[in-house]
């Protein structure tokens, strides 16, 4: 299926690793131009290398930015459009809060939860929806953990982040929609990331098993038996960020493995 993204400037945050670099070869694969942001320059520049490796022909950019300050987000989409013209599709994948069993949270702990996760999205969502609209096109698509929908123990402020981003999601998508702007959401269950295997440390500490009896356990009481991919959520992604997705703003997917057994 030609999923009609050639050509299209596409920004993904968190584009230097686990989901959100999976999405950007999926992207790439397609015949977009990609921006990636992320806080560590060392790491953006060694991705960026490898990706213009494997695809030439396409225009890879990155712009090291803290997308937890304002400002500093505002401008790093200046510097992105400035490079790689207007953004088509704007991918976030950035940010996680830490994973803090309960009786260790503090209200700093709270607060640092909205900012790694709520406003590192939204910074970038402002200045892009509105360039979005003045263009009359374009497509967020948020990548936001099941947390906001079940809270577990050890992921109470980042899940708080999550229903928040969920809740802005939809709103966007219902206030931008007449101006040509589609926002979706992915809600990702277990995901073989480098934040998987931090959560799968919290729990271990929790519960005083090894992380290979959490990761066991937790395998067990999946629906098909295993976490996903970070590739599996790119192809989805791909397909809602795509002109063939084009009556479907507002969705929420869950992409968990029927592990959550409930209509949500």
């Amino acid at each position: 299926m030609d999923l009609r993204l050639k050509d299209q400037h596409v920004l993904v945050t968190g584009g230097s690793k686990g989901i959100g670099l999976a999405c950007a070869r999926a992207f790439l694969a397609e015949g977009t131009h990609v921006t990636l942001m992320a806080r560590n320059a060392e790491l953006l520049e060694r991705v960026r290398d490898e990706l213009q490796a494997a695809f030439p022909d396409a225009g890879v950019r990155v712009v090291a930015v803290d997308l937890t300050q304002a400002e500093a987000a505002a401008a790093a989409v200046v510097s992105a459009e400035a490079a790689g013209g207007p953004i088509d599709v704007l991918v976030n994948s950035a940010g996680a809060a830490q994973r803090t069993a309960p009786a260790e949270l503090t209200p700093q702990h709270w607060h640092a939860g909205m900012d790694a996760k709520y406003f590192s999205y939204i910074h970038v969502i402002d200045p892009v929806v509105k360039g979005m609209a003045a263009r009359g096109r374009g497509t967020i698509l948020n990548i936001v953990g099941m947390g906001g929908k079940i809270a577990t123990p050890t992921h109470l402020p980042g899940g708080a982040a999550n229903a928040a981003l969920m809740l802005a999601s939809v709103g966007l998508a219902s206030a931008y929609g007449r101006q040509g702007v589609r926002v979706n959401v992915i809600n990702p269950g277990m995901t073989r990331t480098e934040r998987m295997e931090g959560g799968l440390a919290a729990e271990a500490r929790r519960t005083g098993l090894s992380q290979d009896q959490v990761l066991a356990q937790a395998s067990e009481r999946m629906p098909l038996g295993r976490p996903a991919s970070p590739e599996e959520i790119a192809d989805a992604a791909l397909f809602l960020c795509s002109p063939r997705a084009g009556y479907v703003s507002g969705a929420v997917l869950s992409m968990d493995g029927a592990a959550t057994a409930t209509v949500v």
